[in-house]
């Protein structure tokens, strides 16, 4: 059968048709003993319900859903061009040369920053209530038949994780399960997904510049005060000044050996959990 937005065979109409509602939810032996009840009690019905209506749906459909295909293939085409990784202007200038390895952080991290600000802003409004769409102020083109993937809101998609880190395995398993009542796995991947995103929106964002901090910055200009009228202002003249220079680029090169690792860690991160990325 084909993917829809909704399904007939889980609308009322269906359950008085099949005669035996469907569970609201439930776990897999729940859905298990419910099927073989409902095919037992009515199995005629359950099929007219369950797999008449599929049918049915498909072909009364057929035509939207085309208009759909074409619909999601411009967008994936020339909007969200999700064929392709790309960087933010802000990461690498357009125009400019990048090497491939260093291309692999900006442009991992900012697909992970659409995936949260867009496709999870997404799905906290479009499962949300009316409230909860009417609170972030999302335009006509957030949702439903004309969605784009173009409306961007950076706190609709960290209150969806916040909402997605609550979740707990008491609606999944029964009570003598060794899971029951601890965070699902959706939970524990939200926690991760944010945690990479605040560090790379707010922590890699503010940590200070290697010039700066080592002093190499201050020196580079202080000696370009003092020696502007000859062409050695970098040469070191003096033992103390050997020494100032040997100072300042040991720690420059250890802050950017830091950050490497750290850029490192945090890549491999987001690579065990890319399978979480998606909605």
């Amino acid at each position: 059968m084909a993917q829809h937005s909704n399904y007939w065979t889980c609308s009322a109409f269906a359950d008085w048709l099949r005669g035996t509602p469907k569970p609201g939810s439930a776990t897999s032996k729940g859905w298990h003993d419910w099927t073989v009840a409902a095919k037992a009690k009515h199995p005629i019905r359950y099929w007219v319900a369950d797999d008449g209506l599929g049918h049915l749906q498909d072909f009364v459909t057929w035509p939207i859903r085309k208009i759909y295909d074409v619909k999601y293939y411009i967008n994936n085409r020339y909007v969200t061009r999700t064929h392709a990784l790309s960087a933010h202007p802000r990461d690498i200038k357009p125009g400019t040369w990048s090497d491939v390895g260093n291309r692999f952080l900006p442009c991992l991290f900012n697909e992970l920053v659409d995936f949260i600000e867009i496709e999870s802003a997404w799905s906290h409004i479009a499962w949300g209530s009316k409230e909860a769409r009417e609170k972030y102020d999302a335009p006509f083109y957030a949702t439903g038949w004309f969605r784009w993937r173009t409306w961007r809101c950076p706190q609709a998609g960290l209150d969806h994780l916040d909402w997605a880190m609550t979740l707990t395995n008491t609606d999944w398993c029964e009570p003598s399960h060794k899971d029951y009542g601890k965070p699902t796995q959706q939970a524990t991947r939200a926690k991760e997904l944010k945690e990479l995103y605040l560090w790379w929106t707010d922590t890699y964002r503010n940590r200070p510049d290697p010039y700066e901090a080592s002093g190499w910055s201050a020196i580079c200009e202080s000696r370009r005060e003092s020696h502007k009228d000859d062409g050695f202002m970098f040469e070191d003249r003096t033992p103390a000044e050997k020494k100032e220079t040997r100072r300042a680029l040991d720690v420059m090169r250890k802050i950017e050996a830091q950050y490497e690792k750290e850029n490192e860690a945090m890549m491999i991160r987001l690579i065990k959990i890319r399978d979480a990325l998606w909605t």
